[in-house]
C-alpha cells in the first residue's frame, strides 16, 4: 500500500505542475453554474424541485465532460513514460505493475472528484440559495457526485489501456478522441437510428435496453436520471432511464470501473520497455 501511495503521490504533483487541478476544477464550475442557472426552468413543468432538475441537466453535461477530462489526464499515462525514456526505470523498481496504474488512478481520482465535487458543489449551492426546497435534491446530487467518479474511474482505465497498446502520446491522443466520440456520442446516434429503423422490434424492445447497458456513458445517465426521479426533464436516449430497472443500471457503473482496471493492466503487461 505505501508503494501506492508513494507512486499516487508522485503522479498528483505532477498533476499539479500541469494545471490539471485547475483547469479541469474551473471547467467544471463555470459549466454547472451556468446549468443551475438556466437547466432549472422547467421545474414547475415537471413537478420537481428545482435542485433534481438541475442534476438532470448535470447528468447530461458530466456525461460528456468527465470522461473526456479522464481521457485528457491518463492518455500518456503509459505512452509518455515510453517516450521520455522513464518507463525502463520505473519498472526496475520492485513494484508490481498492476499498483503502479493503482497509484496512477488514485492520483488521476484525486484531480478528477476535486473538480467534480467544486463543481456540483457550486451548482448545489446556487439551486439552494434560489429555492429552499431544493434541499430534497441532495441525494441525488450526492449520487451524481459518486457516480461521476466511478465514471471518471472507467474512462481513466480505458485511457490507461490506450496509452499502454498506442505507446506514443499521439497515438495515444487520437485513440482517447476516437473512444470518446464513439461511446459518448455516435454510440448513442447509432441505437436511435436503429430503434427508428427497427419501428418497435425485437431490437427496441430487448436488445436496445442490453446495449444502453453495455455502453458505461448510458449507464451512468440512466442511473442519475431514474434515481434522480428527473426522468420528464430527460430526452432522446435519456428517456429510457423510465423502463430500465435501477438496480441493473446501478450494477453497470460500479463494473465498469473493474473491467477498464483489468483491461488496462492486461495491456500495461504487454509493454517491453
Amino acid at each position: 500500500m505505501n508503494r501506492i501511495l508513494a507512486t499516487t503521490g508522485t503522479e498528483f504533483r505532477i498533476a499539479v505542475r500541469n494545471r490539471w487541478v485547475a483547469i479541469a476544477t474551473a471547467l467544471m464550475v463555470v459549466f454547472a453554474l451556468v446549468l443551475a442557472a438556466a437547466g432549472a426552468a422547467p421545474t414547475g413543468d415537471v413537478g420537481v424541485d428545482r435542485l433534481s432538475v438541475t442534476v438532470a441537466s448535470l447528468t447530461s453535461l458530466s456525461v460528456y465532460l468527465v470522461p473526456l477530462l479522464a481521457l485528457l489526464m491518463s492518455f500518456d499515462a503509459i505512452a509518455g513514460e515510453v517516450e521520455r525514456g522513464t518507463l525502463p526505470l520505473l519498472l526496475t523498481y520492485p513494484i508490481p505493475r498492476v499498483e503502479i496504474l493503482l497509484g496512477k488512478l488514485f492520483a488521476h481520482l484525486v484531480v478528477l472528484t476535486l473538480a467534480v465535487g467544486a463543481g456540483y458543489a457550486a451548482a448545489g449551492a446556487a439551486a439552494l440559495l434560489v429555492d429552499g426546497a431544493s434541499i430534497a435534491g441532495l441525494p441525488a446530487l450526492w449520487r451524481l457526485t459518486w457516480s461521476s467518479v466511478l465514471l471518471g474511474a472507467t474512462f481513466l482505465g480505458a485511457g490507461y489501456a490506450l496509452s499502454a497498446l498506442a505507446r506514443r502520446p499521439s497515438g495515444a491522443a487520437g485513440l482517447a478522441v476516437g473512444l470518446w466520440l464513439g461511446l459518448v456520442v455516435l454510440y448513442d446516434l447509432g441505437l436511435l437510428a436503429a430503434v427508428v429503423a427497427n419501428d418497435g422490434g425485437r431490437f427496441t424492445t430487448e436488445v436496445f435496453p442490453l446495449a444502453l447497458l453495455a455502453n458505461p456513458a448510458d449507464a451512468f445517465r440512466l442511473f442519475n436520471l431514474s434515481a434522480a426521479e428527473a426522468t420528464a426533464a430527460a430526452a432522446g436516449v435519456g428517456g429510457a432511464a423510465a423502463t430500465i430497472p435501477l438496480w441493473q443500471s446501478a450494477a453497470s457503473v460500479l463494473l465498469w470501473p473493474l473491467i477498464a482496471l483489468f483491461l488496462a493492466t492486461a495491456a500495461f503487461r504487454r509493454v517491453r520497455p
